[in-house]
């Protein structure tokens, strides 16, 4: 027979004994006391192993919260330990390097290039026709290009009728691409393209600038002038549309920006370097000059130079003054121009309305209220252009080393009486009075024009030929 086995307490030996010593009403509460407070702590032991061991039970582990995506701006600051989220405290390596992922660069939209139908070389995409397109022309509206001068803002100048800005050229032998501004912006990456000249140059620069600026969102493009130069900046594409005042190319008494309002023009022919200092490194070169030739018959040509206080002069005609002054120019481009980098273009002769019986209307004055173009003439059209002028710059950028691209505005332009400023315009730096206004024969300037509008032809000639030979 096994002895009976003890049945151990279970409560630890101390106790019992506590208990065993006990003996009157006294002793009995106490040893009561401690009994319960025991059971109390054992409970607690338990139940303390019981959480720990569940809360290391994978199935009762907290979800990972769910990462919003903001733009990949947001970045997670929350590690797991155990069972517990705690926040991680970063070092201010990762706080930088948090703030290098926010500040994150503007996504620039690619343009599809797939639907461009490009001119073959061979097509004269300087003959063709007018034709009347109010769906796809204007290629911008007025009052959204904010960097418009008042000089052309024909429609907020009191301008009623609208259509001078639907009429598309369309070439006779190809099409013209469609213009898409992005794709534009695409080839000018990391580039300058400028326009060098008069007046109507930056007529077409200021043309150029709303061409492209509508893409560009507010806060990332710019206009900087000093001096004779003018900037349009876009910054996420790296590229600037700039503008250079030099009405002769050459020096003259004519190159202050502002202060040019000067009827006794003076020019030094041989004289480029100044200017030309202006023009290295640009990646598109737009030349232009004429209209400042206009006002006289012979041009006065300066015997020494402007920096010497020289005054006397000589007079010679102005297509022999007009070559001297375009082979200097030519020669300043084969000698300064890498045609591997740089694009030249020169701009043709852009013409004047003043006699409206050149179009058959002799009740007409001027170009004022004048509203289509020229239709239907049985005749060679006729309104003043220097057609002397015009073949000394054929005869020259043809002779030249470096490819210059002519683009032929003049005889499409001279179809195009109706787009003309007029009296929708300003005077010495203020819009003309109503009284003004109503003496087109005195204030009407049929020399410059609308925007939107002919020149938006002339910069899509530039368009196609930047996306042909990029």
């Amino acid at each position: 027979m096994q002895p009976s086995r003890r049945k151990s307490s279970f409560f630890p030996a101390e106790i019992i004994a506590m208990k065993q010593a006990g003996g009157g009403r006294k002793n009995y509460n106490l040893n009561v006391f401690v009994v319960v407070f025991s059971i109390f702590l054992f409970a607690c032991f338990m139940y303390n192993e019981d959480v720990k061991s569940i809360a290391e039970f994978p199935f009762s582990r907290p979800n990972l919260p769910e990462t919003q995506e903001s733009n990949g701006n947001e970045v997670d600051s929350t590690v797991w330990i155990g069972s517990r989220m705690k926040p991680r405290s970063e070092t201010p390596e990762e706080t930088q390097e948090t703030e290098k992922k926010i500040e994150l660069p503007a996504v620039i939209e690619e343009e599809d290039d797939s639907d461009v139908e490009i001119p073959p070389d061979d097509c004269d995409v300087f003959n063709g026709d007018w034709v009347y397109d109010n769906v796809t022309h204007p290629l911008y509206k007025e009052d959204e290009c904010e960097f418009l001068t008042e000089q052309v803002t024909c429609m907020r100048n009191g301008r009623r009728d609208s259509t001078y800005q639907n009429w598309r050229w369309q070439p006779r032998q190809c099409s013209l691409p469609k213009f898409k501004p992005r794709l534009l912006l695409q080839k000018l990456r990391g580039k300058r393209l400028m326009f060098v000249g008069d007046s109507l140059n930056r007529n077409q620069w200021e043309s150029m600038i709303c061409l492209v600026q509508s893409v560009v969102p507010p806060g990332r493009k710019s206009l900087t002038k000093n001096g004779s130069l003018s900037v349009f900046r876009i910054d996420d594409y790296n590229a600037t549309v700039e503008f250079y005042w030099a009405p002769f190319i050459v020096e003259s008494n004519s190159d202050d920006p502002t202060m040019h309002s000067i009827l006794n023009r003076i020019i030094m022919p041989e004289s480029i370097d100044k200017h030309g200092e202006n023009w290295k490194g640009v990646d598109f070169l737009i030349f232009n000059t004429y209209i400042w030739w206009m006002n006289t018959f012979k041009m006065k040509v300066l015997r020494g130079s402007f920096d010497q206080g020289s005054t006397e002069y000589d007079e010679i005609e102005r297509p022999i003054a007009y070559g001297r002054v375009l082979r200097t120019w030519a020669q300043w481009v084969d000698q300064n121009i890498d045609p591997n980098r740089t694009s030249v273009f020169f701009i043709s002769m852009s013409p004047l309305h003043i006699k409206s019986l050149d179009w058959n209307n002799p009740d007409g004055i001027k170009c004022a209220k004048e509203t289509y173009p020229i239709f239907n003439m049985t005749t060679r059209l006729e309104v003043g252009t220097d057609r002397r002028v015009f073949a000394v710059a054929v005869n020259v950028t043809e002779s030249m080393k470096v490819p210059v691209y002519f683009v032929n505005i003049t005889s499409l332009s001279e179809l195009r009486k109706d787009a003309h400023t007029s009296v929708h315009t300003i005077r010495q730096g203020k819009l003309l009075t109503p009284e003004q206004q109503a003496d087109p024969i005195n204030f009407a300037d049929c020399i410059h024009w609308c925007l939107p509008g002919l020149p938006d032809t002339w910069n899509e000639f530039l368009y196609s030929r930047i996306l042909s030979h990029s």
